[in-house]
């Protein structure tokens, strides 16, 4: 299993729309940097949040999720609560290869805040648009902002094929388009 670089990241998007859209090199103005990097690509978190509410005293449960939990928020900025959480959706439609897996790891601006941000494995042949967690673990409310970096995709190429992908197995999350809760 090999670690893929820019060059290999820029050839697949290009070429295979791996990543739509596709930013070629980072952009840094005054934003929290996205786009293509050394050995992955920054994602952008897209104005689309739904945040964890107790209005209702509902339990937050994988099996019987109540959607009553959460609020919808689209804005450039959303302030998640203290010690709260909140789903979003990236800007950019991920198409994984098929000897390809990738893992995701929160930006250093917003890891440094107390943001804390989750993504499961990108699976062999998965493809929509990433469901992200992003956790306020700090006792103060946090600013994300739209548009801009949110957490990086680093791709591994496998040195053989999987025998099934995501996509094989009909994987209840392909093809995702809005903020996705859980499902059974």
């Amino acid at each position: 299993m090999s670690l893929k670089n820019d060059s290999w990241i820029r050839r697949m998007s290009l070429e295979h729309s791996m990543i739509d859209p596709f930013v070629d090199g980072q952009v840094r103005d005054g934003a929290i940097s996205y786009g293509l990097s050394s050995y992955g690509y920054d994602f952008r978190i897209a104005a689309d949040f739904m945040i964890f509410t107790n209005v209702h005293t509902s339990i937050v449960d994988p099996k019987a999720f109540d959607s009553r939990s959460l609020v919808r928020v689209q804005e450039d900025v959303c302030i998640v609560p203290p010690n709260s959480f909140a789903l979003a959706r990236t800007v950019e439609r991920i198409r994984m290869p098929r000897g390809v897996i990738g893992l995701c790891v929160g930006k250093s601006t917003y890891a440094r805040c107390g943001i804390v941000v989750n993504v499961t494995p990108l699976e062999p042949e998965w493809e929509g648009y990433l469901t992200l967690e992003v956790s306020n673990t700090t006792p103060i409310p946090a600013k994300i902002y739209a548009g801009e970096g949110i957490a990086q995709i680093l791709f591994f190429e496998s040195d053989e094929l999987c025998e099934v992908s995501y996509k094989d197995r009909g994987g209840k999350y392909q093809n995702q388009v809005d903020v996705t809760p859980p499902r059974l």
